[in-house]
């Protein structure tokens, strides 16, 4: 009966064998298919994970990151992950179809997610400044809401005009589908680095400006208009001012980033108005949202249409020390003409500190500065700089008395707001003070140098040894932003100098001017040579934790381009080289982006991304139907797909017609089917050899299998020989006549980029598959091994012999008994045939030695024998 049961399965298998075009094109086919469905989620598996770990990464990070980062991360991760279930559906159809609802769900929520918010309910377009309150900047911006504010306080004076609000903001958002375009914009020309920032902002600004208003907000500006000119006639020009939402707030001041247009004639009105709502996204402001988690949606453009005030002079108050929250000295910096020089710190400026006495503020020091210009209405419309007589120029800007009287109103505003403010203000002809806005003062905690003994601006002294070894290469100063940072200099003199900014630099300019703002996120710190505390910038500074010391007059001279220095805003001092910083003198420097809108947007939207809850690849809850974040659904495609690929019983036939014999100068046979490409020429006949081959992960596990020649069988004891002949009387599968998974040819499957090598070695069985391509994303390399004729127990102890040897190459190994399963992915193609050389040498080389595993000597000798041979090859040696 057993012999003819063996030749029942003899006929089987030479039925099996009559060959069949069509099947075997087929399955050529299906053989490609599989091979790209596998490279295909491989590739999307590698990129979902390295999108998931950015995502976490920015989540714990100091880099700022803004809403196109969150939403763009979120639809490439969601766009991958549904890649693999697609590929994995493709796999194997029929099975895990239920992923693409669950995928659908997950992005659903997603989108919602990070969807903008509902417009602002309607309201009107435009609001007179006197009928604001504070309580009215989420309509009309926080600096609008304030100037109505300060309004109704007695004896404080600010000019009446009227807001574009925030509605009228949203009705020119939505002219056009302007938004939708800008978002368009956003999504497609978002580019790396500063470069890709200035780039994209000119096109957002450029769709601005060419957008035309709709007519309703036409018709509330025109008769805004109309109220100002019949109050101050013809000559009426006009101050156009951003108020955005959250702009002047304590931590988010905006400050100098946004656009304000002085002496504007009103036939511009329209024109200047897109020209604010386009700063919104100036490459200052887009940058400074960035670095502080803003979103768009978080800052609509409210702007103020204000009468220009005729300024004497003008200038900033502060209320406290923002160095120092402790420190309640004022600081009055004034100019003469009007007071953009001092805010975006082009000119050095008149400095008076005040203490808070017993009957009011008292004149502690001050501090007159040369100044040869002054900012002043221009004929037409614009500013101009305009020479000062040498009178003027060598007065001071303010009397004492004068200098007191601004002092107390400050103080009013302050009692009033219940905080700390920063003042703009100006003198206008008869003598009154006009306030042009307030803001909270945002403070630095802690004990800082306090401006009263701030160190006056100085030439730099010669270079010195300091006791600690490093020289002084500048000794003066205004500590402008308290703190200490150390890294190479670099100078902008100009716009351009700013897209070659590197990552640490230590920022030089010749001016404090707030287009330099954008680089403070990646400025160790920041010395100008004028500018005061009082500036836009320095405000940024302060806001960013970057050290900054101004009025460093000759610094650009006296500081290296491209040397270390450590700049000490503290101590007024900046030293060459590195000089490291006790830990307890200093707060770490913290992104001010944490627990910022865009922060909480990215870590709502990582827990539905990022969280892994499918576990146990055994259990029952390991199904489609139970994955809850898009990592879940990676993890089953991926568990799946393995199995799908490797798994002996998931296996399709082998196109057997389509084969080649290799002719090769070896005992052993092997056949090659080409799945496209793997050949290096046209090849008529049944047979190919190596210079045929055009594979080269085929090629490297040759160079393996054949590196050394196989020392053949180990002497086998007595205990070993039983033990063999054992295992080949209870196993059906070692019948020499047997049609079985062991009696199979050996074959490869080969493209240009991707091997298959299906082998059995006596009764050892094993599959070796790899993809070598020039993505590593979809590159990797595997081994599944069992089989062998002693018992199990040896069989085993040479599984995890091999085990230990790819480990420590590398490879992530399971070991089920005597069966291994060894992967690797996500390499680079040089890894790729680095390790195939190796497994082509353990496939050859471990052969039989489960016969002697249990004989410590001769295993030793054996085993050692393997190492060995490994190290001689050019990938062999272990990773550490």
């Amino acid at each position: 009966m057993g012999s003819l049961r063996r030749l029942l399965r003899s006929l089987a298998g030479l039925l099996r064998d009559a060959p069949d075009p069509a099947r075997e094109a087929a399955l050529l086919q299906a053989h490609r298919e599989r091979c790209l469905n596998f490279r295909v989620l491989l590739a999307a598996n590698n990129r979902a994970l390295e999108l998931m770990g950015a995502m976490q990464e920015a989540l714990r990070g100091p880099r700022a990151f803004g809403m196109n980062f969150v939403r763009a991360s979120c639809t490439a991760v969601s766009a991958e992950v549904l890649r693999m279930a697609r590929a994995l559906c493709a796999l194997a159809p029929g099975r895990y179809e239920a992923l693409l609802p669950r995928h659908a769900a997950i992005a659903g929520r997603l989108e919602a997610l990070l969807a903008p918010g509902p417009p602002p309910a309607p309201g009107p377009l435009v609001l007179p400044v006197a009928a604001l309150r504070a309580a009215d900047a989420p309509r009309a911006g926080g600096k609008a809401a304030m100037l109505g504010e300060l309004g109704t306080l007695p004896g404080v004076r600010v000019p009446r005009g009227f807001v574009v609000t925030v509605s009228g903001f949203a009705a020119f958002m939505a002219h056009q589908d302007l938004r939708v375009e800008l978002e368009r914009l956003g999504q497609t020309q978002a580019g790396s680095g500063l470069d890709g920032l200035y780039s994209l902002s000119a096109a957002l600004q450029q769709r601005i400006v060419a957008t035309p208003l709709p007519p309703a907000l036409g018709e509330a500006l025109a008769a805004g208009l109309a109220e100002l000119l019949a109050a101050h006639g013809p000559g009426l020009r006009l101050a156009v001012r951003s108020s955005a939402v959250g702009e002047d707030a304590a931590q988010t001041s905006f400050a100098g980033q946004y656009r304000s247009e002085l002496n504007v004639h009103p036939d511009s009105l329209g024109d200047v108005y897109r020209d604010v709502v386009a700063s919104l996204y100036g490459a200052t402001a887009m940058a400074y949202r960035l670095g502080r988690g803003l979103r768009d949606e978080d800052v609509p453009m409210a702007v103020l249409v204000l009468p220009m005030v005729p300024s004497l002079c003008g200038g900033v108050a502060y209320t406290a020390n923002p160095l120092d929250a402790a420190d309640r000295t004022l600081t009055v910096s004034a100019v003469h003409g009007l007071p953009k020089a001092v805010v975006d710190g082009s000119d050095a400026a008149d400095t008076w500190l005040l203490a808070r006495g017993p009957q009011g503020p008292e004149l502690v020091r001050a501090e007159h500065t040369a100044q040869e210009t002054a900012y002043v209405p221009g004929a037409g419309e614009g500013l101009e700089r305009e020479l000062l007589d040498a009178a003027t120029a060598g007065r001071p800007t303010l009397e004492p008395e004068a200098v007191l009287r601004l002092a107390r109103l400050a103080l009013a505003v302050e009692a009033h707001c219940g905080g700390p403010q920063d003042i703009e203000w100006a003198l206008e002809p008869d003598g009154e003070f006009t306030l042009l806005q307030a803001r909270p003062l945002g403070l630095a905690a802690g004990d800082g140098p306090g401006a009263a003994q701030a160190p006056s601006a100085a030439a730099p002294p010669p270079a010195a040894e300091g006791p600690d070894g490093p020289s002084v290469l500048y000794r003066g100063g205004v500590t402008a932003s308290s703190g200490v940072g150390s890294g190479p200099v670099r100078v902008a003199r100009r716009p351009a100098d700013a897209l070659g900014f590197p990552e640490g630099a230590v920022l030089v300019a010749p001016l404090a001017l707030p287009e330099w703002a954008p680089l403070l996120s990646r400025a160790a710190a920041l010395v100008c040579e004028r500018g005061g505390v009082t500036g836009h910038l320095a405000t940024v500074a302060r806001e960013f934790a970057v050290p900054a010391l101004f009025a460093c007059q000759g610094a650009v001279a006296a500081l290296p381009e491209g040397g270390e220095v450590t700049v000490d805003a503290d101590a007024a001092v900046i030293l060459a080289g590195r000089r490291e910083v006790a830990p307890q003198s200093r707060e770490p420097r913290r992104s001010p982006i944490h627990g910022s809108p865009v922060h909480q947007a990215l870590a709502r939207a990582a827990e539905l991304v990022v969280p892994l809850r499918l576990l146990d690849p055994q259990g029952e809850g390991f199904r489609p139907e139970a994955c809850a974040t898009l990592h879940d659904i990676t993890r089953f495609c991926h568990e799946k797909a393995v199995a799908e690929m490797f798994d002996p019983d998931n296996a399709l036939p082998l196109p057997e017609g389509a084969a080649r014999r290799l002719v090769c100068g070896v005992p052993m046979q092997y056949w090659v089917v080409d799945l496209g490409g793997g050949l290096a020429r046209a090849v008529d006949g049944p047979t190919v050899t190596l210079d045929d081959i055009a594979c080269a992960p085929m090629l490297a596990l040759w160079r393996g299998m054949t590196a050394q020649p196989w020392a053949g069988p180990p002497p086998v004891n007595a205990r070993g020989f039983l033990s063999v002949l054992a295992e080949a009387t209870a196993n059906p599968d070692l019948e020499a006549a047997a049609a079985s998974r062991f009696s199979e040819r050996n074959y490869f499957m080969i493209s240009k980029t991707f091997c298959n090598l299906h082998s059995r070695f006596g009764f050892h069985f094993s599959i070796v598959e790899a993809e070598a391509g020039e993505d590593p994303g979809g590159n990797h390399v595997s081994l599944r091994f069992n089989g062998g004729a002693a018992d199990r127990q040896r069989r085993e102890l040479r599984a995890r012999f091999i085990a230990g040897l790819l480990e420590e190459r590398g490879m992530r190994v399971d070991v089920t008994g005597d069966a291994l399963a060894a992967r690797a992915e996500a390499l680079a193609a040089p890894r790729v045939l680095e390790l195939l050389e190796v497994l082509g040498y353990l496939v050859i080389h471990t052969r039989q030695l489960d016969m002697i595993m249990a004989d410590p000597v001769e295993s030793a000798r054996r085993t050692r024998a393997v190492r060995d041979g490994l190290l001689a090859l050019a990938g062999g040696s272990p990773r550490r």
